[in-house]
């Protein structure tokens, strides 16, 4: 696989279209965004941390709103609407941008997200050095003078969060805020010194003086969360009317908050209803499913090939069925590095994270959980039916690291006709890039373990447990939906986690933790997912026997990560044109 350049014709802040509003927006998100533009694989930011206080977020407001007016003097939406829209690449991306600046308004205004939630602010610091750690886009001794950037700008970042957030907050929004200031100075000080030994880097005296500044901030901060005030019970829904902003313009959903509901209400007892008739016709209940599916999984000798020969499985029975491009991007499965291995679990940790579009790659290590002889028995075993062979196949074989997240990501980078496409979905610290990019990234992603299923490469045990994935998927777009509607307080969500899912009270209250902090994004995975399939079977009916399930996944495809219900649109309105 060759290098993906910059200069692709389309990404590229100085292409043929300079000083055009589009341009002005992409220049205005990367200064804005550093820590994601190194996500993204542009670096001119590297030694920065975003600058978030009120004073520089009232500035950021009036410059997005001056933005907007731009971009809609220079792109307004065609007098047919759509189908204007799906004549012209340019008029998507300029209502795209629009869409993102509506967002990010909608937050800043909110008061709901830098101004009360301290976690976003951890997790940015944090990765903000890591993204120099975890890639090697430029050698590592230069990476190392932009960490010591990074690490030298963490004491005023978390200086600026303590006089920014004056409470009160939710405690378990707290609480991991706290956790990620102990993780980072594990992170900080051994993690970093067992790296950069690793790297070959020699000269650390510099390094780890600034790595001691801040690890002394993440201290002072731990301390400072401990004392701040707790929110009561409604501090943790956004309210209505955010929500339906980030519906209507992060994922151009057309229905409004309650009729979504109630649309998932209607699904999630059909779902069941299909999962309680599998897991009859397995003569089994879903404790014994689950234990069955623990106790299926690989030797540790053979753990991490384990993911290599599932992921050729899958790989050659849709390159068979001929359903889809799906483009040579080696990828390997390796033990996440040892530097990393103590701060992990407490963070945003992801054990696949989307290539970066403007970065070269010649292959992409996916990182998962280490297991090895030098473990003690009982750990061994407990990570291994963890690490089940349903839970790689499904999770980290088809939803992320094959033809799920692995495949899309490849065709936004390379084949997207949108510049927001093409970025849109990257992670970042926190969250993805632009909150729009998630129900195509996360709905083609489940998608796929329908699309294996239907071509017959799950097993029995793996055919249940992603029939119980439709269930728990929609449970979430359900608990995301009342919690920030009002209709359902965080206890409440709790237990329904763990009665409608069979969910752990601590799985239910990180998971409903996760709902509370970002609202409307557990709900873009049964959304984008159930647009593909409806859009899907209306483009079957209206071309019968032309109707190619390749040429209709690699369409969808090429529009990059955009929202569902606008690519569903732009296709529908192509093919009437």
């Amino acid at each position: 696989m060759g290098e993906h350049p910059v200069d692709c014709g389309r990404c590229v802040l100085n292409a043929t279209t300079e000083g055009s509003a589009l341009d002005a927006f992409f220049a205005h998100y990367w200064d804005r965004h550093p820590v994601t533009a190194t996500f993204t694989g542009l670096h001119a930011g590297d030694h920065r941390l975003p600058d978030w206080s009120r004073d520089a977020r009232d500035a950021e407001l009036a410059e997005l709103q001056r933005l907007s007016v731009r971009l809609l003097a220079e792109h307004p939406m065609p007098a047919d609407g759509y189908a204007g829209l799906a004549r012209d690449d340019r008029a998507v991306d300029g209502e795209l941008a629009r869409a993102n600046i509506d967002v990010r308004v909608g937050e800043f205004r909110s008061g709901f997200f830098h101004d009360r939630n301290p976690a976003l602010w951890t997790g940015e610091a944090i990765f903000g050095v890591v993204s120099l750690m975890i890639r090697p886009f430029a050698p590592a001794a230069e990476r190392v003078t932009r960490i010591s950037a990074r690490l030298r700008a963490i004491p005023r970042f978390l200086a600026t969060m303590q006089s920014t957030i004056q409470g009160p907050v939710p405690s378990l929004w707290c609480d991991r805020a706290r956790r990620e200031c102990a993780a980072a100075q594990s992170l900080f000080e051994g993690g970093l010194t067992k790296w950069l030994a690793a790297s070959g880097i020699v000269e650390t005296q510099v390094v780890l003086a600034d790595a001691a500044f801040a690890c002394t901030a993440f201290a002072a901060a731990y301390a400072w969360l401990a004392d701040l005030p707790a929110a009561d019970a409604t501090g943790y829904s956004c309210g209505e009317e955010l929500l339906a902003l980030m519906l209507a313009r992060g994922h151009f959903c057309e229905h409004s908050p309650r009729d979504l509901l109630a649309r998932a209400d209607a699904a999630i007892q059909v779902e069941n209803t299909r999962l309680s008739e599998a897991l009859r016709r397995a003569n089994m209940d879903w404790s014994a499913a689950q234990a069955a599916m623990a106790a299926q999984h690989a030797d540790v000798d053979d753990y991490y090939a384990a993911f290599t020969v599932r992921w050729w499985e899958i790989h050659d029975t849709v390159i068979a069925a001929d359903v889809v491009t799906w483009p040579e991007w080696p990828i390997r499965y390796v033990p996440i590095p040892d530097w990393a291995r103590d701060a992990q679990p407490a963070l945003y940790w992801l054990f696949y994270r989307s290539p970066a579009p403007f970065d070269p790659y010649t292959r992409y290590d996916y990182v998962v959980t280490p297991i090895d002889d030098s473990m003690a028995d009982d750990v061994q075993a407990a990570r291994l039916a963890v690490w089940n062979d349903s839970t790689i196949t499904l999770n980290h074989v088809v939803h992320h690291g094959g033809i799920g997240h692995h495949v899309q990501n490849w065709h936004a980078i390379h084949r997207s006709t949108s510049r927001v496409g093409t970025i849109a979905a990257v992670d970042a610290a926190s969250r993805i890039s632009m909150f729009l990019g998630g129900s195509m990234a996360e709905g083609w992603a489940c998608y796929a373990t329908q699309l294996a299923e239907e071509l017959g490469s799950l097993t029995p045990l793996e055919t249940l447990s992603e029939q119980h994935s439709r269930v728990r998927f929609l449970a979430r777009a359900i608990v995301d939906m009342r919690l920030h509607l009002g209709d359902w307080s965080f206890t409440t969500c709790v237990q329904y986690y763990q009665t409608q899912v069979g969910m752990s009270v601590e799985a239910a209250t990180a998971e409903s933790t996760k709902n509370s902090m970002f609202p409307a994004t557990a709900v873009m995975y049964w959304l984008g997912t159930q647009g593909i399939l409806d859009l899907r079977a209306q483009m079957q009916e209206r071309q019968g026997e032309r109707f190619s399930l390749k040429r209709f996944h690699d369409e969808l495809l090429s529009r990059g990560a955009i929202p569902v219900p606008l690519a569903a649109n732009l296709m529908r309105s192509e093919l009437e044109g």
